[in-house]
């Protein structure tokens, strides 16, 4: 993918860029914002930028494409690509928006670098940057095409809303009469839902699907944590409207027909595993399948009637429930621990929730056997596996 001359010089340089990369990317972030401060109000999560956490996932991202551009020039990355082009079209990212990315991550690069930033160097991280950002813009089209073609968000009204737990609200939605009509999703995808906040900025977050797919509504549940999860618990009641964009994401059932399956989550994380689990119900899944949960108490397990529910309408199906503390009969105590659960041979595992948690629980699951490339993950907020690791 690389040119010859300009994969030497990568490979030179990257120890030096990676060193820098986070102080790179923290001058470029300032950059864009000033430039175009409609940016930061209306499209980047203003907590994550303040937390520094989109930094670290950029970071993360950049050093990790550049590194698979070397070590393997004959693949692209495309599980990485995937799931930074379902978040990007799920914000209705434009095509004209990485040529401003482009243009003040390089002056950044030349800022912190200096006189290291050769024309040779210049011009090898910029095919780098192509490389990414093309591959990119092809892969949001043509999720955008098999979406229907529809861009950006559009209103849906509120037509109930239901208390999960004193923290976990869930709305269930339908679109504002336009003659469209709900298209179906995918088990385990998001919606990104706009508001426009009591300061005037227009903040979009992701949150996962939690109904089954193939309702005439939408449902997602939020949990009541940053800025615009806050908003939503207070403010917005039925017959509110809100904006929503067409359903994104790539923690989907791709490949599990007949193939024993674990649905591993902890708090929040439980969304898209009940949207699965009533995807594979209806499916007719009959191959074991392991429900895993971790939450901190029983009152605080959202959906947990959905969990239990949607589990007991398959017909080989195992389900553990840990919690922190008021367990009940049934239930385990602690953190999850995959210890003593059975993990079937070819089994393919679904994660979400923490970082930490999903760590935990993925090093355990290829300690019994389970292949890396059959576990998959949610991340919610900024993908900082990467930048973890």
């Amino acid at each position: 993918m690389l040119s010859e001359p300009s994969a030497a010089t990568v490979r030179a340089t990257l120890p030096a860029v990676g060193e820098a990369i986070g102080e790179i990317t923290e001058r470029f972030y300032a950059r864009p914002f000033a430039a175009h401060p409609e940016l930061l109000r209306n499209l980047f999560n203003r907590g994550n930028q303040a937390a520094g956490t989109q930094r670290q996932a950029l970071a993360g991202s950049i050093a990790a494409f550049a590194t698979h551009l070397l070590d393997h020039p004959d693949r692209r990355p495309d599980a990485l690509l995937s799931r930074i082009a379902h978040k990007h079209a799920s914000l209705g990212v434009t095509r004209e928006q990485y040529d401003v990315v482009h243009e003040h991550l390089f002056a950044a690069i030349a800022e912190v670098l200096g006189e290291a930033v050769t024309p040779e160097v210049a011009a090898a991280w910029d095919e780098v940057y192509w490389l990414m950002a093309n591959a990119l813009v092809a892969i949001e089209k043509r999720l955008c095409e098999e979406s229907g073609g529809l861009r950006g968000l559009r209103p849906w009204e509120v037509v109930e809303r239901v208390t999960e737990t004193a923290d976990v609200v869930t709305f269930r939605v339908r679109p504002v009469d336009d003659g469209t009509a709900v298209r179906g999703f995918r088990a385990g995808q998001y919606v990104s839902v706009g508001v426009t906040l009591p300061d005037g900025a227009r903040q979009i977050r992701q949150y996962s699907l939690s109904g089954a797919p193939g309702e005439s509504v939408r449902q997602f549940s939020v949990k009541r944590d940053g800025e615009v999860s806050r908003h939503l618990h207070a403010r917005v009641r039925e017959g509110d409207v809100l904006e929503l964009s067409e359903p994104f994401g790539d923690l989907v059932l791709d490949g599990t027909a007949g193939r024993p399956l674990l649905l591993a989550s902890a708090g929040i994380g439980v969304t898209p595993m009940v949207a699965m689990l009533a995807a594979l119900a209806a499916d007719g899944h009959s191959a074991p399948v392991t429900v895993v949960h971790g939450d901190r108490s029983p009152a605080d397990h959202a959906l947990r009637a959905d969990h239990e529910t949607c589990a007991a309408k398959l017909p080989d199906a195992t389900v553990r429930f840990f919690y922190e503390r008021d367990g009940e009969p049934g239930t385990r105590s602690g953190l999850v621990d995959l210890a003593d659960v059975p993990v079937h041979p070819g089994t393919r595992a679904y994660l979400c929730g923490p970082l930490p948690f999903m760590r935990a629980v993925r090093g355990q699951l290829i300690e019994k056997g389970v292949a890396p490339a059959d576990i998959h993950y949610e991340v919610f907020g900024p993908d900082l596996w990467l930048a973890a690791a």
